[in-house]
């Protein structure tokens, strides 16, 4: 079975729909290319076993990752979208309609597509919230806490400041997971104040991807200022869980 696209994405641009949406509704025309192509190059063999493993409700086509990109790539290439409601509502609408995981996938790298750098406003967080909250699980809601909500932080950063020191209390699971693991890739610029704050509330949560995620983010700064973490593992020592307490440690002398 095919599982790859043209070298030559010339024949997706030639190709492109014409009567593709240039007003503020959603491009019909690149979610159908999504569709098509995402088809195309499916492997129905993989996708039971890839179903199993996200354990997930909603089928997969069966495309490995790298074949996914490669279609996202030329399909939004062939599709350009003319203004920032017609992006957000093309991803709003793929999301929404999809009959495959992977199509939501999609939906997440249209969202992050370096042609609509200039769409990550604070207008976009509803979108990412509304992903994050009836996505709810860690494949869709990893990459959006990191890569979107993230960015939003580094570029709104006391607006977003307060979202997640909201959201970090909230109900919702997959919003306090968002929180602590938005500044993932910060490094030296992650805000040591808000990460404590983020974690605290959650200390004695025993969800297995709250859990996870402190010590993943704990871990994650440690490599930027270990000292910070240790001193912050040893004064919340009998309150971390063991899962935290190990992740957070994990490449600490």
């Amino acid at each position: 079975m095919k599982t790859s696209l043209p070298d030559d994405e010339e024949l997706l641009l030639a190709t492109a729909n014409l009567g593709d949406c240039m007003a503020d509704g959603p491009n019909t025309g690149l979610i159908a290319a999504v569709r098509e192509e995402l088809a195309r190059v499916a492997d129905p063999v993989k996708a039971p076993a890839m179903q199993a493993y996200m354990k997930s409700a909603m089928p997969y086509l069966g495309v490995p990752a790298p074949a996914l990109r490669r279609v996202c790539r030329a399909v939004f290439a062939a599709h350009p979208l003319a203004s920032y409601d017609e992006w957000r509502e093309t991803a709003l609408a793929l999301w929404r309609e999809a009959r495959y995981r992977e199509e939501r996938y999609a939906a997440i790298g249209l969202t992050g597509d370096r042609r609509y750098r200039a769409y990550q406003q604070l207008d976009a967080l509803p979108m990412y919230e509304e992903m994050i909250i009836f996505g709810a699980w860690w494949d869709y809601v990893d990459d959006l806490a990191t890569h979107r909500i993230g960015l939003l932080l580094a570029l709104y950063p006391d607006p977003m400041r307060a979202t997640m020191l909201a959201w970090c209390r909230d109900a919702n699971p997959w919003k306090r997971r968002t929180a602590i693991l938005c500044q993932l890739s910060f490094k030296a610029a992650t805000d040591e104040d808000l990460l404590y704050a983020c974690i605290e509330p959650n200390l004695n949560d025993r969800d297995f991807f709250i859990r996870k995620a402190i010590g993943w983010a704990l871990r994650e700064y440690a490599k930027t200022c270990p000292d910070a973490v240790r001193r912050y593992v040893f004064e919340h020592e009998t309150s971390l869980s063991p899962l935290s307490r190990r992740e957070a440690t994990k490449h600490l002398a």
